[in-house]
């Protein structure tokens, strides 16, 4: 895996804890950036969930299939989470599908599969995102009613660990107001854009 293996194809790294509003800014961004960008579709070997669209949420792949393509050097990053024997990763080819589409590759991903990005291509467009403190992070995980204080506790450590690595990121952004922060997004790409 080289620096030069995309040529001028570019594409964006985004990361932050769970919770954090990530998935509102990744949909909004494809809607509404001035910058096109196609939202990458991860492979995985856990099985669909209901209503879950193969090509479309995630790649299913099984287990010998993501191993093979892994073992040939298909993927940007991979890993397996937790030691759940559940393998995510991003396909190469999706910031081929995205170039192909006139725009730029958007990768939601954990601070384990940046790292990776970032070790190989240093050039990579990387933006954390994170909440204006671990209280206001907390209140938006209460604030679900989805979790069990155990998974509450799970993911604020969690939390912990993933901001500690956001200094490894070109940019950092706190998500405390919506429009503010697709704003300052909108203007990383834009000045990113001018620099290709």
């Amino acid at each position: 895996m080289s620096s030069g293996e995309f040529g001028s194809m570019q594409f964006v790294v985004l990361s932050g804890p769970s919770g954090v509003g990530k998935s509102t800014i990744v949909d909004r961004l494809i809607r509404e950036s001035p910058v096109r960008l196609v939202k990458s579709v991860s492979a995985t070997t856990r099985a669909p969930r209901k209503n879950e669209v193969d090509g479309q949420d995630y790649y299913f792949l099984s287990l010998d299939e993501f191993t093979r393509r892994r073992l040939a050097g298909e993927f940007l990053e991979c890993a397996e989470v937790h030691t759940s024997g559940k393998w995510y990763g991003t396909l190469k080819s999706e910031i081929h599908r995205a170039a192909a589409l006139g725009g730029w590759a958007l990768l939601e991903i954990d601070v384990q599969g940046a790292r990776q990005i970032v070790d190989n291509f240093p050039q990579a467009l990387t933006i954390f995102i994170s909440t204006p403190s671990e209280a206001d992070f907390e209140r938006r995980l209460r604030d679900r009613g989805t979790e069990s204080e155990e998974a509450i506790q799970k993911r604020l450590a969690t939390a912990r660990a993933e901001l500690a690595e956001a200094g490894s990121y070109r940019f950092q952004v706190v998500n405390d107001d919506l429009a503010q922060t697709l704003s300052e997004i909108t203007r990383i790409l834009l000045e990113w854009k001018d620099k290709a």
